[in-house]
């Protein structure tokens, strides 16, 4: 099989990157395009993956994250453990769970992932424990951000999934966001583990300046262009959660832009404060041999006193 020029590999996910983003822009006023947008993404991930990590490492990724955010959504629907009581309407599912709940888990924790080896570092083999853990448990984090404007619109509003006791954020509990944090940091640890004992070797680091991580963290920061546009396209009115508690649609526009930029947003704008400071850190190539030579004095003749040549 031709192995695809590495221009050609970068120039198609700039393609990919500008295409998700156009989409997240278009998705507030055509929400049908939204599991498109999904897809699309995921596509994303499973190329800048396989090209950053290799083939098998980012089946890896795609593997941990379906089965584990599976069994857990559906054990938190049976149970209550770990994200609370609640249930999802229309069909379409997988057991008790809608078939693009998992391509949502990837499409987004891919990014919250280059957003976390950006912030923390990469996990290669044989990395420090510290990178092992440590860039999963930023990366939890990152991707719990994205629930936090999320959740509201899409259980509060649009009813897509129930909170069956409520809660305080919006009819939306805290143990949701715990258990998202728990959940994400759960597959992203799968994964670390697996890079650490078998992905690539430390010397195919990624070009830290380069467009790898630049799209991942842009990717990750367009995310949030919805909640803005909600902000002054959503409708204006009066919900009512589970528990009977009533909310202004307003008020859940403002509050989910307010987290987005204090969340989200702060992170993508520090991951590349931390890519730029990195490429402004890059060292100088270094020089040819041809320009060290140049650079070399030209030898002095040394004359030697009291020394007669063989002629005298």
């Amino acid at each position: 099989m031709a192995t695809i020029p590495r221009s050609n590999r970068v120039t198609t996910l700039w393609a990919v990157t500008i295409v998700i983003g156009l989409g997240l822009l278009l998705q507030s006023v055509v929400p049908q395009i939204a599991l498109l947008v999904i897809v699309v993404q995921v596509a994303f991930a499973l190329l800048h993956g396989a090209r950053r990590y290799g083939r098998r490492a980012i089946w890896v990724f795609v593997a941990a994250g379906l089965v584990i955010s599976n069994i857990l959504e559906n054990l938190s629907i049976e149970t209550g453990f770990p994200f609370g009581h609640y249930h999802y309407t229309g069909g379409g599912k997988l057991f008790l769970v809608p078939w693009f709940i998992g391509p949502a888990y990837l499409a987004t924790g891919y990014l919250a992932w280059i957003v976390a080896t950006v912030l923390l570092s990469d996990v290669r083999r044989n990395s420090p424990w510290l990178t092992t853990i440590g860039t999963p448990v930023i990366a939890a984090f990152a991707m719990t951000a994205w629930d936090l404007a999320m959740d509201p619109k899409n259980s509060t509003i649009r009813h897509n999934w129930i909170w069956e006791n409520g809660g305080g954020y919006f009819g939306v509990p805290l143990g949701n966001f715990l258990g998202w944090t728990f959940t994400v940091y759960l597959f992203m640890q799968v994964f670390a583990l697996y890079l650490r004992s078998r992905g690539p070797l430390p010397t195919a680091e990624p070009d830290r300046t380069g467009p790898s991580d630049v799209q991942g963290v842009l990717l990750y920061g367009l995310t949030t262009v919805p909640y803005f546009t909600l902000l002054f396209t959503g409708d204006h009115k009066t919900v009512t959660d589970a528990a009977g508690h009533t909310w202004q649609t307003a008020d859940i526009y403002e509050t989910s832009t307010l987290v987005t930029v204090y969340g989200m947003f702060f992170i993508a704008v520090l991951a590349l404060l931390r890519i730029a400071q990195q490429r402004t850190a890059a060292p100088a190539p270094a020089p040819t041999a041809a320009v060290e030579a140049a650079k070399l004095p030209e030898p002095e003749t040394v004359r030697v006193i009291g020394t007669a040549s063989p002629q005298e």
